[in-house]
């Protein structure tokens, strides 16, 4: 009976002593890997090389050679490279958008001015913007095959596609044209003229509008092609040398910069008018948001500077130097496209 009572009294000291080690810290789980922000991507069009910025500490990390005169730049559908057109140098340089390192290049690309994949990811299409033609490509998920070069009018400038994959509209900025190209036919519909040297074009979630920077002016002309020909609705006045558009990312608001009047209009495209305002400083061209959708990237072309602008206190909060003729700016870190 004693060596019973012994027993059943250190079996109880045992449990408790494992249940007080068991209520004691455990150890923390392991941290999950918290991916870094991706890279800024600035294209140097005078320079032939990409910008790499940090945008933790908003400094350039390195320059990537690419060919000559690159201007714009697209992501691929898979979303594992982003492509660079180098005009002068008739290549595409893909870039991993995340450790911005090259993964190839693709030569005999003539005269790749502006870039865009069609939204069922069947057709890459390119400008020749010294050259005067549209180049429409079949994509298979690696590789770009020209299907049909069209003769275009002069100097081609800037490409919308519509979110059925049926049309590509694109400028004509030394004509001032608009020009309407059915993908499937791969011939042009129609052409229309439009104000002074038309650049940048941005179509509506719904298709059925279209707006044109005008470089030559001081705004932004709307268009109706819901049907037929384009027919244009009206200008909205923003300032002189509207040029390049990034929607805002809420599907009511998009941006446009005024190159020579140095400031960014904010139009709402559902009542075609401007809403607000943010600097611009020193040649504003291309542009890209933060994913949080609260700062604008900037390229100020004739500054050789990122312009980093703070949306909700409408201030430039910082700049960080870059090459010649900074054009393109692209992260994959951003805020929706439309």
């Amino acid at each position: 009976m004693i060596i019973k009572a012994l027993t059943f009294t250190i079996g109880l000291a045992t449990f408790g002593f494992a249940s007080a080690m068991s209520s004691g810290p455990k150890p923390a789980p392991p941290e999950l890997a918290v991916q870094a922000p991706a890279p800024i991507f600035v294209l140097n069009s005078l320079e032939g090389n990409v910008s790499v910025i940090d945008p933790v500490t908003w400094t350039e990390t390195k320059r990537i050679p690419t060919g000559k005169e690159p201007h714009h730049l697209y992501l691929t559908p898979d979303e594992k490279s982003v492509i660079v057109a180098n005009a002068l140098s008739d290549s595409l340089t893909f870039i991993d958008p995340r450790t911005a390192e090259i993964q190839r290049v693709i030569p005999g690309i003539l005269d790749p001015y502006q870039l865009r994949f069609s939204p069922d990811m069947k057709w890459f299409v390119t400008v020749a913007n010294r050259l005067n033609h549209i180049d429409i490509y079949k994509w298979d998920g690696q590789t770009p095959t020209l299907v049909k070069r069209i003769q275009s009018s002069k100097t081609p400038s800037h490409l919308w596609i519509d979110s059925k994959s049926t049309t590509v509209w694109a400028t004509m900025q030394d004509s001032d044209e608009l020009v309407a190209v059915d993908l499937n036919t791969q011939t042009i519909k129609w052409r229309v003229k439009t104000g002074p040297m038309p650049a940048d074009v941005f179509g509506t979630p719904d298709d059925n509008t279209l707006l044109i920077g005008l470089t030559g002016s001081d705004g932004v002309e709307v268009y109706d092609v819901s049907k037929g020909p384009a027919k244009k609705i009206k200008k909205i006045t923003t300032g002189k040398g509207a040029h390049a558009f990034r929607a805002v990312g809420d599907k009511q608001h998009v941006l446009v910069s005024n190159r020579v009047a140095n400031f960014i209009s904010k139009i709402d495209y559902k009542s075609f008018t401007v809403v607000d305002k943010y600097p611009g400083p020193t040649g504003p061209d291309c542009m890209d948001i933060t994913a949080d959708g609260k700062t604008i990237l900037l390229s100020s072309r004739w500054a050789q500077k990122l312009s980093v602008i703070d949306m909700t206190t409408r201030q430039v909060v910082r700049q960080i130097k870059v090459g010649k003729s900074p054009h393109g700016v692209w992260t994959l870190d951003h805020a929706p496209r439309q």
